[in-house]
């Protein structure tokens, strides 16, 4: 079993990130996002209020900047994540039954989730009233189908879906391979060693980015505001409000009833726990990005190592509740709407299907719109439709990602305290965020 590496904090009092420049106070991680996002917001309104056009050049670059560092790890972050993950079920008891009842309560809490966003979306015909016409849509350039998903995840080559960033053909390739090592035994030990090994490295680069989220937070906050401004807000202010509502009776009010009924711990010491991750997740739109810190946040509920190193990872590329379960709901009644398409029963049935069986087609990366083209070309709904929600897409996928992750984490809590390997002590402790101390993420490779 591997060691979590020591950071630099740790192992000398004098050594943290912000050597040579010391602040008269410790300002915590939580509250670095909070003034990145104030700032932004202030930024951006002041870049498209006054026209001043280099603000608006770099409030965009900064946050292109931060969120292409995310996406640089994404491919071997997934690819060893996913392998080492398996394999480290050969560590735990029952590891069938943990996989199987992992995937179980995915599927139950995506259930919920779509039956919200559907009951929202009957209550508030988000496409009524808002002047939009089919003639404001447009075909996306990606677009998703059954046949496609079914095909897409074997790949042509193992090059094509690392350079293209294809993660559910990553997904692919890695379980292949650590299935494959695990029938192997002893003779795939060195390959296990690497693959742990450039797993830590690759997490520890990563945490070196999560650390500049105040940074990006300010540019994407910033150009969110400064490009779509609060009138293009407005026009969607129903549809807004439904995926935001519903994402937060989700977090909020599904996520906690669970854990007080079914897993029997605080609900409020969860939040204290995931809310590094949670905040995180918000910001950068990315549960892939987001994975070593929803892992770190994950042990410290007291989930034990070996198994969050299996569903975390699995969490991270397949576990979607607001990217897809709530949002598609909300966006095929949107969408058949403003085209005049009435839905009936069994339309709603299979916007349920597609969202319990269909959302590693997200595959944990930013924007849902694969997901959705998937779910309108099953209901025959025109793929135009997509084009009207395109320009809102950041402003949404900001809290969907954060219900994301909040799942991510939830499941195995959820899962360990019914399988009796939860360890309540470290539960109830749980509440620092892992930047504030400077604490390295622990490796996946346990």
């Amino acid at each position: 079993m591997s060691a979590i590496p020591k950071s630099p904090s740790q192992a000398s009092p004098s050594a943290s990130p912000s050597a040579g420049f010391k602040l008269p106070f410790k300002l915590p991680f939580w509250a670095q996002i909070v003034a990145g996002l104030v700032l932004g917001v202030l930024l951006g309104w002041l870049a498209r209020s006054q026209d001043i056009g280099w603000l608006y050049t770099t409030l965009e670059k900064v946050g292109d900047i931060f969120v292409q560092l995310l996406k640089l790890a994404v491919a071997p972050l997934v690819f060893f994540a996913i392998l080492v993950s398996i394999t480290n079920l050969r560590k735990v008891n029952n590891a069938a039954r943990l996989a199987s009842r992992t995937l179980l309560w995915f599927m139950i809490t995506s259930l919920i989730a779509v039956g919200i966003g559907l009951a929202i979306g009957l209550l508030t015909n988000p496409g009524a009233g808002t002047g939009l016409t089919p003639k404001d849509g447009k075909t996306p350039e990606h677009t998703g189908s059954w046949i496609d998903f079914l095909t897409g995840i074997v790949p042509s080559d193992v090059i094509t879906p690392f350079t293209e960033l294809n993660v559910l053909q990553i997904v692919f390739m890695a379980a292949v391979a650590g299935i494959a090592a695990l029938q192997l035994g002893e003779k795939a030990a060195p390959v296990l060693a690497f693959s742990e090994s450039v797993l830590e490295l690759l997490q520890k680069a990563l945490w070196w980015v999560i650390r500049l989220a105040p940074i990006g937070t300010v540019g994407l906050i910033g150009y969110a505001i400064a490009d779509y401004g609060w009138d293009l807000i407005g026009k969607y202010a129903t549809f807004t409000a439904d995926v935001y509502i519903g994402c937060a009776l989700v977090m909020f009010g599904v996520y906690p009833l669970l854990l007080a009924t079914v897993a029997k711990v605080s609900p409020l010491q969860f939040f204290k726990g995931a809310w590094p991750a949670i905040q995180l997740a918000f910001v950068s739109r990315s549960s892939v990005g987001t994975m070593p810190v929803t892992q770190k946040v994950t042990e410290r509920l007291g989930v034990p190592k070996e198994y969050a190193s299996f569903a975390v990872p699995f969490g991270a590329t397949t576990k979607m509740d607001g990217c897809a379960a709530i949002y598609p709901a909300l966006a095929a009644i949107f969408i058949a709407q403003i085209f005049d398409v009435p839905l009936g029963v069994g339309d709603y049935l299979l916007i349920a299907f597609v969202s319990v069986v269909g959302s590693a087609a997200t595959a944990g990366l930013t924007g849902a719109t694969v997901m959705l083209t998937l779910t309108l070309s099953t209901l025959g709904l025109p793929l135009e439709g997509v084009g009207l929600l395109l320009a809102i897409d950041p402003v949404l996928d900001m809290m969907r990602t954060a219900t994301n992750v909040a799942g991510q984490a939830l499941v195995p809590v959820v899962v360990a305290s019914r399988e009796g390997i939860l360890d309540r002590d470290a539960y109830a402790k749980a509440s620092a965020s892992p930047l504030d101390g400077a604490a390295a993420p622990a490796p996946a490779a346990a």
